[in-house]
C-alpha cells in the first residue's frame, strides 16, 4: 500500500528546510561579520602603531641630536635619554611588524570567507554583485602591501643603526667617540625623517580601506 504524503506534512518539511537554510545563512553572515570586525580592528591597531612610531622617531631623533650636540654639558644623561628612546623605538617597531602580519592573515581569512559565501548564492545577479564588491574592496586592500614595499626593510635598517650607535657610544662616550660617530648619527636622523615620509602612503591606504569596510560592510 503506497503511503500518501499529506499536504500538511509536505508543508512542514518545506518550512523546516527553509528554517535550516535561513539559520545557516544567518550563521554564515555572522561569521563573515565577525571577521570583518576583526579586520577593521586590526587595521586601526596598525594605524595607531604607525602614528606612535612616527612620534617615537621624532623623540629618538631629538635625543640623538642632543647627544651629539657640540658642547653637550651632561653627556651621560643625554646618552641615557637616547638609550631609553632606542628601547622604545625597537619595541614599537617589533609591535608594528607583529600587528601588520596579523592584519594580513585576518584580511586573507576574511576574503576567503567572503568568496565561500558568494558561492552560496543561487541568484546569478546577486552572486555577480557580491563578486564585484569583493573585487573592488580587494583592490583597495591591495594598496596597503604595495604602499608598504621597502618600509619594513627601511625600519629594520633604521633600528639597527640606532642600536649600533648606542653600542658604540656605550664603549666610547668621549668627545672623540662622539665626534667619530656624529656623521653616522646624522644620517640615522635623516633616515628617520625619510621613514616618516615613507609611511604616509600606508596610512592613507589603511584609512581608505578601513573607511570602505565601515561604510560598505553590509554590501558584501
Amino acid at each position: 500500500m503506497r503511503h500518501r504524503v499529506q499536504p500538511a506534512d509536505l508543508l512542514a518539511t518545506l518550512l523546516l528546510g527553509v528554517f535550516i537554510l535561513l539559520g545557516s545563512c544567518a550563521m554564515f553572515a555572522k561569521d563573515t561579520g565577525t571577521k570583518r570586525t576583526a579586520v577593521t580592528t586590526s587595521m586601526q591597531t596598525v594605524e595607531n602603531d604607525i602614528r606612535e612610531s612616527v612620534l617615537q622617531v621624532d623623540a629618538t631623533g631629538a635625543s640623538l641630536e642632543d647627544l651629539i650636540k657640540p658642547g653637550q654639558v651632561d653627556v651621560k644623561l643625554a646618552f641615557e635619554k637616547y638609550s631609553d628612546n632606542v628601547v622604545k623605538m625597537e619595541k614599537l617597531g617589533n609591535q608594528l611588524t607583529k600587528h601588520t602580519d596579523e592584519m594580513s592573515v585576518q584580511r586573507s581569512e576574511y576574503f576567503t570567507e567572503w568568496e565561500k559565501r558568494g558561492d552560496t548564492y543561487t541568484n546569478p545577479q546577486i552572486r555577480e554583485l557580491s563578486e564585484q564588491r569583493r573585487a573592488d574592496l580587494g583592490k583597495i586592500f591591495d594598496e596597503i602591501p604595495e604602499a608598504r614595499v621597502g618600509i619594513k626593510g627601511a625600519l629594520q635598517a633604521y633600528l639597527s643603526d640606532l642600536k649600533e650607535i648606542q653600542n658604540y657610544l656605550s664603549n666610547d662616550l668621549t668627545p672623540n667617540g662622539i665626534g667619530a660617530i656624529t656623521p653616522i648619527a646624522q644620517k640615522a636622523i635623516t633616515d628617520g625623517d625619510n621613514l616618516k615620509e615613507a609611511v604616509k602612503p600606508v596610512l592613507s591606504a589603511l584609512e581608505r580601506a578601513r573607511a570602505e569596510m565601515l561604510q560598505g560592510g553590509t554590501k558584501e
